[in-house]
């Protein structure tokens, strides 16, 4: 499982060509402060981001081609749009003082083999959202990037923002991976244009591991679903192999702080810059996620599989999934950089977070989330019991009703 913060869509704008705008407007209870837009406005991370800024007083563009799954918070706006579609762009970011691109796509499970919606997506979206903010003369843009730019399967221990370069571009296994890296590059470069008619955009990208949290609707439930089909009987990987998560507060946390440093308030400070964040803890997976396999009464993984094996197997999976794919779709259980990002140390300090934007992450436990997500599944269990037993008893007395006629009619005969 990988990042992406994506939301998403869960955090990703997913349908190709252009798409009609369409606006739902909740009423603000305040006078916005300023005016911010937020793409991949939809899915979990962009959502979270918006409601957390709407709640400050700002006022919030969601944008995003999916509709949220969630009540829109006060003082924000949802536009139904593709990330790809300019002129939809330009009319969205009209009045817009900051965007955070958070829109991306390929992610994890089947996503990360579909080449073209990823590349056109990830890269020629965010060529877009940039050109746009030019235009709209916008001075600030947070792109969510994530640790894959620099993560390409070999160790990486306490990585910082100086001493771990780019994963060569050529060498990355998945799409996601390689386009997220040239989308945050793009950006980077982009800082400091001057924009018409006066000003600089200022740019910075944020790259987080794998998020988690209430509701989250991407990882955990996938995980989830593995192991009530008694998929994740096997463990693979040295114990000792350990990786980052972030909870989605913190991860909004650090998006609020990186647009507040590029302001002339906090001296630019975070102009140009690029920022590990997660959760300032280091976990071994199959340990983290012992609560999970807890709390749906299943064991533990405990046979122990040789990662060649498990790698080989996803190879295998990627090719048949792509050579069937125009007649049906096998879901891959795990993709080759899943593979590599369970099996292999990848780790990132947050000092420079820390330091420059004040990012203090507070402390969360997966247990309290997987309870949540237990419950919420629970009741959802018992609603779709009570609907099926709801269309029972009136398939019965339909029946009933229908032999009543019948006999009704026997009857006059």
């Amino acid at each position: 499982m990988k990042p992406n913060p994506a939301g998403s869509s869960p955090e990703a704008c997913r349908a190709a060509g252009q798409a009609p705008q369409q606006k739902t407007q909740a009423t603000p209870m305040q006078a916005p402060r300023q005016k911010v837009l937020v793409t991949g406005g939809g899915g979990y991370l962009g959502f979270s981001l918006g409601s957390s800024l709407a709640k400050s007083g700002t006022s919030v563009i969601l944008l995003d081609l999916r509709r949220p799954q969630w009540e829109l918070s006060p003082g924000t706006e949802f536009i139904q749009a593709d990330v790809r579609d300019e002129e939809a762009l330009y009319r969205a970011f009209e009045g817009v003082d900051c965007v955070f691109h958070v829109a991306s796509y390929g992610m994890s499970g089947v996503e990360k083999l579909q080449k073209e919606q990823i590349e056109s997506i990830n890269v020629g979206g965010t060529k877009l959202v940039i050109n746009v903010c030019i235009r709209r003369r916008v001075p600030r843009l947070i792109y969510t990037s994530t640790v894959n730019v620099v993560f390409g399967g070999k160790p990486i221990e306490q990585g910082d923002e100086d001493s771990v370069p780019y994963f060569p571009l050529e060498k990355h296994m998945d799409d996601y991976s390689r386009t997220k890296a040239i989308a945050d590059q793009l950006t980077l470069m982009a800082n400091g244009t001057p924009l018409p008619g006066g000003g600089t955009l200022r740019t910075c990208v944020l790259r987080p591991p794998g998020i988690y949290g209430p509701e989250e609707q991407r990882h955990l439930p996938r995980v989830a679903s593995h192991i009530k089909k008694r998929l994740f009987m096997f463990r693979f990987g040295d114990r000792r192999t350990q990786m980052n998560w972030v909870h989605v507060h913190n991860l909004v946390q650090a998006h609020v702080l990186a647009a507040e440093a590029l302001t002339v308030a906090k001296g630019y400070v975070a102009s140009g810059q690029a920022y590990y964040i997660n959760d300032g803890e280091s976990v071994n997976l199959f340990e983290w996620m012992a609560p999970l396999f807890e709390k749906l009464g299943y064991s533990q993984p405990w046979i122990q599989v040789p990662t060649s094996w498990v790698y080989l197997t996803a190879a295998v999976m990627e090719y048949v999934h792509l050579a069937l794919r125009p007649i049906c779709s096998v879901q891959p259980l795990l993709t080759r950089s899943e593979v590599r990002s369970v099996a292999v140390t990848h780790t990132f300090q947050i000092a420079k977070a820390r330091a420059q934007l004040g990012y203090a992450p507070d402390k969360f436990r997966f247990a309290d989330v997987v309870e949540q997500y237990v419950r919420s599944t629970s009741r959802r269990s018992r609603g779709s019991t009570a609907r099926t037993l709801l269309r029972l008893l009136l398939g019965l007395l339909l029946l009933l009703g229908l032999l009543a006629l019948a006999l009704h009619l026997v009857g006059l005969q």
